[in-house]
């Protein structure tokens, strides 16, 4: 097993244990970071004041604050108020520890006969496929690299689940994940997937037929550009700052596109530097497989299993980001290392982006007319308001001077409740009574 010769058994243990340690502190994330408008408030708040209630406000024991098993010993509930602890915290930390394990096995090989083949990274492209890559080098570099890629995945994790609850991405989550990941590609000196620029002798051959003379320059295998091999720490800063640069820069642009085709915000900013930190891990490829074919059909596959369950038909991207980015990461030697005949192309693929962002916007402006055809309204689009109807001023009227006050959640039908809170009124037109 690498490294060493420690009982798998035990070292997936710790992992579950850390992994569980860890989630509880992505807990605090979750719920501090968005209080915050600033960076730098946001990652100070992390740290004070000490957990505490939010309903009794007294300080949690430290010996509550035990992962998983604190929430199991107080049934769910407030050591001093009794007030009930969502099992949600519960379900992160166990979920984070679990994540641990799963990323360790697929990412370092186990055995003393390992191979760099059998992780989930190895591409022969990659660094896992570096030609006289010894035992105790590729023992440093898939631990590295499970390091490396697991910080990734605690980033993802708390961005998931503030965009969920809230429909944002702060930057405390992101821009120290973004520096994170440039500074691990430096240290990491090799092109973790791919290369940053890269042609299969396949195609190197009919590329110079076809590319023009003054375009000879860029069709090179990465064995005969030198500064990848001799200094393969820039290596590591272009591909990572490439990857950040086109990840970021083409969810701005389709957010642009997007917001010109339907006049209105298509997708937020925090999804720019979500994907600009994903870029930052991944490269420019991955990140592009990610955004245009993973995240997408994660969205669909969702959106098809919650759409009678939603209400609100506005769906979050940041998750599907992050879900699609764990989906790549694990599956890369095994499916998606297959595209490298497609990014093999080198200048033909500037062509192809070019094509397709042409195609991009006349494409959203006639989903946008098929839609209105059909029927669907934009909720923005004031024309789409439902007719505001006699029973609807008497309504306002009625709950003018209403009493914003907030009660504990009601336990039965009794009419004295709304009446209390003055809103009688209001729930009688909307049936709720």
């Amino acid at each position: 097993m690498i490294p060493g010769d420690i009982p798998l058994w035990i070292v997936l243990t710790w992992l579950f244990v850390f992994g569980a340690v860890v989630g509880s502190f992505l807990n605090v994330c979750i719920y501090r970071i968005p209080q915050h408008e600033r960076l730098w408030d946001q990652l100070s708040g992390l740290n004070h004041p000490p957990s505490s209630c939010p309903f009794c406000k007294k300080r949690i024991l430290a010996i509550d604050n035990v992962p998983i098993f604190g929430w199991l010993w107080l049934r769910g509930r407030c050591r001093f108020c009794r007030h009930s602890i969502p099992i949600r915290y519960a379900l992160i930390e166990f979920f984070n520890g679990m994540m641990w394990v799963v990323l360790y096995l697929a990412i370092v090989p186990e055995g003393f006969r390992a191979k760099a083949e059998w992780s989930v990274l190895y591409s022969p492209l990659g660094a896992l496929g570096q030609v006289g890559l010894g035992q105790p080098a590729m023992i440093w570099l898939v631990n590295a690299e499970f390091i490396y890629f697991l910080i990734l995945a605690e980033a993802l994790l708390v961005a998931t689940f503030i965009d969920f609850d809230l429909m944002v991405i702060p930057d405390g989550v992101t821009v120290p994940g973004m520096i994170l990941g440039v500074l691990g590609a430096i240290a990491l000196g090799a092109p973790t997937l791919w290369p940053v620029w890269f042609f299969s002798k396949q195609e190197l051959n009919g590329l110079q037929v076809v590319l023009p003379d003054f375009l000879h320059w860029m069709i090179y295998l990465p064995e005969q550009i030198p500064w990848l091999n001799q200094h393969p720490h820039w290596h590591g800063l272009v591909a990572s700052v490439t990857g950040l640069v086109i990840g970021g820069g083409t969810v701005w642009l389709v957010r642009i596109i997007g917001h010109w085709a339907f006049q209105r915000e298509a997708m937020g900013f925090g999804d720019v530097v979500l994907m600009a930190m994903i870029g930052s891990f991944l490269g420019w490829q991955p990140s592009l497989l990610v955004f245009f074919m993973v995240a997408p059909l994660c969205a669909l596959a969702a959106s098809v299993v919650t759409f009678t369950l939603r209400s609100n038909r506005e769906i979050p991207f940041g998750p599907y980001l992050s879900g699609g980015t764990l989906l790549v990461v694990l599956f890369w030697n095994r499916h998606f290392s297959a595209y490298e005949t497609f990014f093999s192309r080198g200048p033909l693929l500037l062509l192809v982006f070019v094509l397709m962002g042409l195609l991009f916007a006349p494409l959203l402006v006639l989903i946008r007319i098929i839609k209105h055809r059909l029927g669907f309204r934009d909720p923005d689009d004031p024309d789409s308001l439902e007719e505001w109807t006699s029973g609807d001023q008497l309504t306002f009227y009625a709950n003018k001077e209403v009493r914003e006050v907030h009660t504990p959640p009601r336990q039965n039908n009794w009419p004295g409740n709304s009446a209390g809170r003055g809103t009688s009124h209001t729930d009688r037109w909307r049936g709720s009574r």
